[in-house]
C-alpha cells in the first residue's frame, strides 16, 4: 500500500493503462473497490485523470464500493468501454498491506495479456501524466455530477448485481426453505461482500438479521486475511464443526468473487464444488436449459471432467486466471468455470463470482431437500472421487518464490 501511496505513482500507473487504450473518448469508464485502505484516493485520482484524459462519463459505486462481480456486471449492463477495480482481491488491506488497480475490458472481464503486458511495457517508459485540477467529487450521494467535461454518476453498487442474482435463481424456494428453519452462516470477513450479503440473504430472502458475519467492509479488514480458506475463516469453520452448526456455511474474500462452501460438519472442497455445481445447475431457473459446456483451471481436480463426461457437454483445461475463462464464455462455449483457489462463477459476468456461487448451493439444497453431507455423499457415489492437495506459501522472499 506504501507503494501506492508515494506521490505520483497511483497517476503514472493510471496513466500507463490509459496509454494503453485506444478509442475510449467520449466513453464510459467504470469505477469502484473493495474499500480498503486508499480506495477513496485512488478513486479520486481516477476520476480527474479520466476527466482530463477524454472519457465521457465515469459510474462509481456509491462510497467507492463495488465487489469485483458486480463491476463486472455493471461494465456489461451500461455498454462501458471497460473499467477499473481496486483491489488485491483475498490479500490483506491496511497502511503496510496490499493495495492493487486491476483494468477490465468491455465484456467485463480482466484483460488479455497483449493489454496488461502494453500497460506493463509502459510503466517502464511512462514521463508524464495529465489529470485534471478540480475538487474532490462526492461520491457518498447517488447522482450525476460534471467534472469538467466528463458526467460522474454515482450508482447503488448493489442493487443491480442483487437483481441479476434474482434473475439467474429460485428466491422463492429459497425463502421457503430458510422460513422452514434451514439456518445458514455467511462470512463477509469485513471486506466488500457485506452490503451484498445482507441485502441478498437478509433482505431478500429472509434469513435473520446477524445470518452475515463480519459484514461491515473495514479498512483493513479488521486485521485479518480475507482469504475464504480454511486457515483464514476459522471462525466460520468452528461455527460448521460445532454441535449446534448452521445447517450450511459460506464464506466470500476481499473483492467479493471467491467463496468456501461448508455445510454442517463438511467442509467442501473448491474443486468439488465446482463440479456439484456443474452437475446440478440445471435445477435453478437461470440454467435450466443445461450447460454448454464446463471450464476449469489445470490445477483444478478432475471431478469436473466426470461430470462432462456424464451429462455429453466438452470440458476445457485452462491455464490460470479467470482470463483464459472469458474467450470460452464470449463465444458460448462454456456455461461454468471454476478453479481450484476457491472461484468459480458463469457466464452472466466475466468474473469469478462469490455470492453467485452460494446463491447456486443454496437453489440446490432448496430443490433436493438434502443436506450438504448427503448431496456429496451422492455426488461420490455417482461420479467417483477425486483427491488432490493444494499448499500455499504467504510472504515469502521474492527470489525464494521466483526460485
Amino acid at each position: 500500500m506504501r507503494i501506492f501511496a508515494q506521490p505520483h505513482y497511483a497517476e503514472n500507473f493510471v496513466q500507463s493503462v490509459f496509454d494503453s487504450l485506444d478509442g475510449f473518448a467520449g466513453q464510459t469508464l467504470v469505477v469502484g473497490g473493495d474499500g480498503r485502505y486508499l480506495n477513496r484516493e485512488v478513486i479520486q485520482i481516477v476520476l480527474k485523470m479520466a476527466a482530463a484524459n477524454g472519457f465521457g462519463r465515469v459510474l462509481v459505486g456509491q462510497g467507492g464500493i463495488l465487489s469485483t462481480p458486480a463491476a463486472s456486471h455493471l461494465i456489461r449492463a451500461s455498454g462501458a468501454f471497460g473499467g477499473l477495480v481496486l483491489s488485491a482481491s483475498h490479500n490483506p488491506g491496511g497502511p503496510d498491506e496490499d493495495f492493487g488497480i486491476k483494468y477490465n475490458i468491455g465484456n467485463g472481464g480482466p484483460a488479455p495479456e497483449k493489454v496488461t503486458d502494453a500497460i506493463n511495457d509502459r510503466t517502464l517508459t511512462i514521463d508524464n501524466y495529465t489529470v485534471l485540477e478540480a475538487a474532490d467529487v462526492d461520491i457518498d450521494t447517488l447522482g450525476t455530477s460534471l467534472l469538467g467535461g466528463m458526467t460522474v454518476e454515482v450508482v447503488d453498487p448493489v442493487a443491480a448485481y442483487a437483481d441479476l442474482m434474482e434473475s439467474l435463481f429460485d428466491f422463492a424456494a429459497i425463502r421457503a426453505k430458510i422460513a422452514d428453519g434451514f439456518t445458514l452462516a455467511f462470512d463477509s470477513m469485513s471486506a466488500v461482500t457485506g452490503p451484498y450479503a445482507v441485502e441478498i440473504f437478509e433482505k431478500r430472502l429472509g434469513a435473520p438479521q446477524g445470518t452475515v458475519m463480519n459484514g461491515t467492509p473495514l479498512l483493513d479488514f479488521g486485521h485479518h486475511h480475507p482469504d475464504p480458506n480454511l486457515v483464514h475463516a476459522k471462525q466460520l469453520y468452528d461455527r460448521m464443526m460445532a454441535p449446534d452448526a448452521p445447517d450450511f456455511g459460506a464464506a466470500s474474500d476481499g473483492d467479493g468473487d471467491r467463496n468456501l462452501i461448508i455445510g454442517r460438519h463438511c467442509y467442501v472442497t473448491p474443486s468439488d464444488s465446482l463440479a456439484v455445481l456443474a452437475a446440478n445447475a440445471h435445477l435453478a431457473p437461470g440454467y435450466a436449459a443445461g450447460l454448454k459446456g464446463i471450464a476449469r483451471s489445470m490445477p483444478t481436480s478432475g471431478a469436473a471432467d466426470r461430470v462432462a463426461e456424464k451429462l455429453g457437454v466438452p470440458l476445457y483445461e485452462t491455464p490460470t486466471g479467470w482470463k483464459f475463462f472469458g474467450n470460452l464464455l464470449d463465444a458460448g462455449m462454456a456455461t461454468i468455470c471454476g478453479e481450484e483457489s476457491a472461484g468459480t462463477g458463469s457466464d452472466h459476468v466475466r468474473e469469478k463470482d462469490g455470492i453467485w456461487a452460494v446463491l447456486l448451493w443454496l437453489n440446490i439444497l432448496a430443490v433436493r431437500g438434502q443436506s450438504v453431507a448427503a448431496i456429496m455423499a451422492d455426488h461420490w457415489a455417482t461420479y467417483g472421487r477425486n483427491y488432490y492437495a493444494r499448499h500455499d506459501y504467504e510472504a515469502i522472499a521474492k527470489d525464494k518464490a521466483d526460485a
